[in-house]
């Protein structure tokens, strides 16, 4: 999920008009399987084996309540899911407006990496694309006007580990059984909660998933995220507390799938939303090979 506060995009000329122009001669959705098929990512042909109820057992009694009412049980572990998601997003200290946005992303089990696009009008006239990726252990947040004039470009530890951390929050939510594997601790805090840590390429990212009765999650709890600072006018990058609240569930195949969702910072002046999401069922494919 890019970063809600990104720099103050500079005027355009003929070059943004031409781009602009250009964009429309390919689909959102072809750019994004391109980008993914060409990434070197690993595949599989089927998926995993069946989770079954010896693998819950060692499992904190809260987090095997999440698993049940994911519906991992008696279902192959998946190594991959394509989803294609519409909602709102804002920026802050730049534009309090909302516009609304598509996103395309590809998740990975078996190289532990995610693949996020999105794309939206500024101001009801400025095409911004944006591109989340965590590929080898390595993060990086790419924003564009008209898809070709860079206005956000981030890299570093920082990024390496908030990827990490929003591919940990997908799983959460999406893919459960990415998380059944030697990379995850678990950690019992009540019957409502448990904090979940995963590790790839020496980097750690833990979240706290909060549950209601039934053992479904209604919020994920990070501070393993950055962002511009918007009280500093050098923007540098602070450690922010992230929530991904979820608006509701249904049941699809089996699977417990969200309706929607929020992006939401806690700064010091309080809590701020700047992404809306709505979650279409029929959108999200598990076990798909890169670039399908």
């Amino acid at each position: 999920m890019p970063s809600p506060f990104p720099p103050r995009p500079w005027r355009l000329g003929v070059v943004g008009l031409l781009a602009l122009t250009l964009m429309g001669c390919a689909t959102m959705k072809d750019q994004f399987l391109r980008e993914v098929a060409n990434a070197g990512l690993a595949s599989e042909t089927a998926p995993g084996p069946l989770v079954t109820d010896q693998d819950l057992a060692p499992l904190p009694p809260s987090v095997q309540r999440y698993m049940r009412f994911m519906g991992v049980v008696d279902r192959p572990r998946d190594w991959s899911f394509r989803l294609s998601t519409t909602g709102r997003f804002r920026l802050k200290n730049e534009d309090t407006a909302w516009f609304d946005i598509e996103m395309w992303q590809y998740n990975n089990r078996l190289d532990l990496s995610r693949i996020f696009h999105m794309r939206g009008r500024m101001n009801g006239f400025l095409p911004v694309v944006a591109r989340d990726t965590y590929v080898r252990g390595k993060g990086h947040m790419l924003g564009k006007l008209f898809d070709l004039i860079p206005v956000a470009d981030g890299r570093g530890p920082e990024y390496d580990l908030g990827e990490l951390a929003t591919y940990l929050d997908d799983a959460i939510v999406f893919a459960p059984s990415f998380l059944l594997g030697p990379e995850t601790r678990w950690k019992e805090v009540d019957a409502h909660a448990f904090d979940v840590s995963l590790t790839d390429h020496g980097i750690t990212a833990t979240a706290r998933v909060l549950l209601d009765d039934r053992g479904a999650p209604r919020d994920v709890v990070t501070t393993d995220r950055f962002l511009e600072d918007p009280d500093d006018p050098k923007h540098p990058l602070i450690r922010g507390e992230w929530h991904t609240p979820i608006d509701g569930w249904q049941r699809v195949e089996g699977r417990a799938i969200p309706t929607g969702g929020k992006g939401v910072w806690h700064l010091k002046d309080g809590p701020y939303t700047y992404a809306e999401f709505r979650f279409a069922p029929g959108t999200l494919a598990f076990n798909t090979p890169p670039g399908r």
